[in-house]
């Protein structure tokens, strides 16, 4: 009986001793899962962190590209348009200097060599010398007249010439009724010399001083014409009037 007993106890303390190692085991392995768990879990949370800031790198990049490209498209936009301006400033340039060498081929076709402007009229001043009559004769034949004088500017232009020349100024219709030979009185202005005219003077052989010459000689710009007789040789000016078309 004493045996059984005994074999009954140490029966008793193996089951209890196992279930002791299972109980232990168990423990350890709900130990090692919830290590394994926690790990997981902290490796997850790793990773979702990494792919947080990838995200935001992401974003921040993307946010770089379209502000850049918005840039570059501002900058493109802004180079067009110079270039643009810069196109239509040189094709104004362009047809402006056509403009001028047509006005200035124009000018030469109606003004040949010989002849100067000087507002809106054209002057030739002759090379030689001829009486008044003869003198106006080949203005008219390049389709001109004598000078008519309108103002003090066109006297002086005149007198810069630096001729002794003939102007478009005559008595030889009525005497002392001086008119430019486009038949208009002369009335003002005028650039006599002083005591001019006097017809010859006190010396009868120089009597009938009926065109004036512009002396340059001596006399000032706005005193500076001279009546003489119309048969003598002098140097003559031409005026064409510039006409609008």
């Amino acid at each position: 009986m004493a045996d059984y007993i005994n074999k009954q106890v140490i029966e008793l303390n193996e089951v209890t001793e196992e279930n002791r190692n299972k109980a232990t085991r168990s423990m350890k392995t709900e130990t090692h899962l919830s290590d394994g768990r926690l790990r997981l879990y902290r490796l997850a949370a790793v990773c979702l962190g990494v792919l947080c800031v990838l995200q935001v790198t992401l974003n921040i990049s993307l946010r770089l590209a379209f502000y850049n490209r918005g840039n570059e498209t501002e900058e493109r936009d802004q180079l067009q348009t110079s270039c643009n301006t810069l196109t239509e400033e040189r094709d104004q340039l362009q047809k402006e200097r056509d403009d001028l060498m047509t006005k200035f081929s124009n000018l030469k076709q109606t003004c040949p060599e010989g002849w100067q402007q000087f507002n809106s009229s054209w002057y030739f001043l002759s090379t030689v010398k001829k009486p008044w009559k003869e003198s106006r004769q080949d203005c008219l034949e390049r389709g001109a007249d004598l000078v008519i004088v309108n103002s003090e500017m066109e006297q002086e232009f005149l007198y810069g010439l630096n001729k002794r020349a003939w102007i478009g100024l005559t008595d030889s219709v009525t005497e002392e009724t001086w008119k430019w030979v486009d038949g208009t009185p002369l009335t003002t202005p005028s650039y006599w010399h002083t005591q001019q005219p006097d017809n010859g003077g006190d010396n009868p052989a120089n009597r009938n001083e009926d065109c004036v010459e512009l002396n340059t000689v001596t006399w000032r710009p706005v005193k500076a014409w001279n009546d003489l007789s119309c048969l003598l040789n002098r140097y003559w000016i031409c005026e064409k009037v510039e006409t609008t078309p």
